[in-house]
């Protein structure tokens, strides 16, 4: 965000913001009782705010939001040292340095409170411009808020489980993460997780209902490993899928300028990729059948406290038994709908291609590398006497593409719980 941006917002949000006489007005400083510059503090409060709100900004530094996004012509306003002062004396800021450590324990966390308290005290308006960043609160609440329901857009379940990564990529980096989950930490909606297999996995619990996330269990430091795996598998087929297809640009140049026995090589690369991958995605997929358990393991769960909590209500409240079989018959009827949904999810035609349908040339290449001893050269000789003509071969990787039976975004969610279990992914080479 440049400041040119910022100053066309401010345009748009204050139609006389380049009228002199206002702006004399409002660049002065405070003076007299707060009754007399009390709508000049509102004006600047709630601009700062419309600003960051617009650009998606909720940790901002003092001395870029007086210099740059406020300045006008090499003045800047007089009364903005005081104004963020006002904030930070009435919690609508807080100092970076006064949020409470999310990856620390309860104890360090209760410490970091009692000083930022003990330091509120203490700020003066020239101090509160020397500070490198400060935090809007009521834009962290509305952050976390936002983090929160992307979590639930991919999980049914009360809470959830994500790597400390994809924590931050959802917050947009590592310093808005650190104040989302301080902020969550604070209201017994978060908990950080880590764990050691071989290196350590970090993590993030979020309670995703009006409930304060459980303590952590062994089965969450389990389930954090599994996702942990899940993404770098991910990663994995990403740097395959790259390969695969700088292999097969690689084999196209070396069919144009005539060099076959280079796109051959090429082509075995490919075909060594495709292997590679196979492997990869049968790995992924058990990884993901696992958290699949996990998943319906706690729905089951949740559904038997819900039938114990039914029985005993029936008891207490005395229900007769014909409302309860009427209850069970609207279930049934609710079930039913359910199944006839995922019925038709699953009746979804496939995306993937037999690899019968690769053209005939290709066929060809395919099997003088399957026929050739990957540890010996290429002879000239066999290469002089291949049935396809280089136009041909050329015409046939033009038509090639990298084909995933199930599209990426279902193959992999990076979250705690997977919807479903996941067909096996298959890759193929495809003639277009």
């Amino acid at each position: 965000m440049d400041s040119k941006s910022v100053k066309e917002f401010i345009r748009k949000e204050v139609p006389d913001w380049d009228d002199e006489l206002m702006a004399t007005a409002r660049f002065k400083a405070f003076s007299g009782q707060r009754s007399d510059w009390e709508p000049k503090f509102q004006f600047w409060k709630d601009l700062i705010i419309k600003i960051s709100r617009h650009f998606g900004l909720f940790i901002n530094s003092p001395s870029q939001v007086k210099n740059e996004w406020f300045n006008r012509g090499g003045l800047t306003p007089l009364c903005l040292d005081h104004v963020l002062f006002m904030m930070y004396s009435e919690g609508e800021i807080i100092r970076i340095s006064d949020v409470a450590d999310p990856y620390s324990g309860r104890i360090a966390q209760l410490f970091w409170k009692v000083k930022g308290l003990m330091n509120r005290s203490t700020m003066t308006p020239e101090g509160i411009l020397l500070e490198d960043r400060v935090v809007l609160t009521t834009l962290l609440k509305e952050k976390a808020d936002e983090v929160v329901k992307c979590l639930s857009e991919s999980h049914w379940t009360s809470y959830c489980i994500v790597t400390r990564k994809k924590f931050e990529s959802i917050c947009g980096g590592q310093e808005e993460a650190y104040a989302v989950l301080s902020y969550l930490s604070g209201c017994g909606k978060g908990r950080y997780i880590s764990t050691n297999k071989k290196e350590l996995i970090e993590g993030i619990k979020v309670s995703l209902s009006s409930a304060a996330v459980s303590s952590v269990s062994s089965l969450d430091f389990d389930t954090l490993h599994l996702i942990w795996t899940q993404e770098k598998l991910q990663q994995q087929l990403d740097v395959i899928d790259r390969r695969w297809e700088m292999s097969r640009q690689s084999a196209l140049a070396s069919l144009k300028s005539g060099n076959k026995k280079l796109a051959l090589r090429h082509a075995r690369e490919m075909k060594l990729g495709t292997e590679n991958r196979e492997k990869c995605t049968s790995l992924l997929n058990r990884v993901e059948e696992v958290l699949s358990v996990i998943a319906n393991a706690e729905s089951t769960k949740k559904v038997t406290e819900t039938i114990q909590i039914g029985v005993r209500a029936i008891k207490e409240n005395k229900i007769s038994v014909e409302e309860v079989q009427l209850c069970l018959e609207e279930l049934d009827e609710s079930i039913n709908s359910q199944k006839q949904v995922e019925n038709a999810l699953e009746s979804a035609p496939s995306l993937g291609i037999e690899d019968e349908d690769i053209e005939e040339e290709f066929r060809k290449l395919e099997l003088e590398v399957g026929n050739e001893n990957l540890k010996d050269p290429i002879p000239e000789a066999g290469l002089s006497n291949a049935a396809v003509s280089n136009e041909s071969l050329t015409d046939a990787l033009l038509n090639l593409k990298l084909v995933d039976a199930l599209p990426k975004g279902s193959a992999i969610q990076n979250s705690g719980i997977p919807a479903k279990n996941k067909e096996s992914n298959s890759l193929m080479l495809e003639a277009a």
